[in-house]
């Protein structure tokens, strides 16, 4: 089977998209990181890029004012110039419309920093700790045009210990991420994963331990 050709939209520093790169250099990964794009020029993630042998591109939103579909028609071709099969966002900010995610319904990938459907949105590490949640982590999920509510194809979790601030919470979440996120792209160029009444199915079950990981906490 040929690998999926993926690309990673960024619009800072990418370090989702790094820890995708590093994975997909085996070639026994079935999926290569074909593209990088942002839709900011002074990306940090672009030289990362280049300087990996990826092919970057930028879609410069501040180009298109408030047009959004204008601004997703030039990302699309930029996205068939390459012959894309999937669509990892990594730090992307920039909302997509309801067209653009229903054309690449099942085939677009986000990364959030809580375990999801709890705090979705902004600041999730803030939000986490002032809630008292005793468990905090990262989710991989399908986007679909609601906010951060797609279905979850893999979580990640780590305990909040009591002495935790925003930062020291953060980097924990931040190793998680580099974890789930590149099994959850395997899982999906695998044809592993179906989409079920708004729910993923790994090989037919729900969630498979693989797709779960809970890192082991120091005492």
């Amino acid at each position: 089977m040929s690998r999926k050709r993926v690309a990673v939209l960024i619009s800072g520093r990418g370090s989702n998209m790094a820890a995708l790169i590093e994975t997909a250099k085996d070639k026994n990964y079935p999926a290569e990181i074909a593209l990088v794009a942002s839709n900011r020029p002074d990306a940090p993630g672009l030289a990362a890029a280049r300087a990996a042998g990826i092919a970057t591109a930028i879609v410069d939103h501040a180009s298109y004012g408030k047009d959004r579909p204008a601004f997703e028609r030039a990302l699309q071709t930029v996205l068939e110039q390459h012959r894309i099969d999937l669509i990892c966002l990594a730090g992307f900010m920039r909302l997509l419309t309801a067209g653009f995610v229903t054309q690449w319904q099942d085939r677009l990938l986000n990364i959030h920093p809580a375990l999801l459907p709890a705090f979705k949105g902004l600041d999730t590490h803030k939000r986490a700790l002032a809630a008292g949640a005793k468990m905090h982590g990262a989710t991989v999920h399908f986007v679909v045009p609601e906010m951060d509510s797609g279905p979850i194809i893999a979580q990640g979790a780590v305990a909040v210990r009591d002495n935790d601030d925003e930062c020291t919470l953060a980097v924990r979440v931040l190793a998680v991420e580099h974890r789930i996120y590149p099994l959850a792209l395997k899982l999906v160029a695998e044809g592993r994963v179906r989409v079920v009444d708004g729910h993923c199915l790994i090989d037919g079950v729900p969630v498979p331990a693989s797709a779960s990981i809970v890192p082991d906490e120091p005492g």
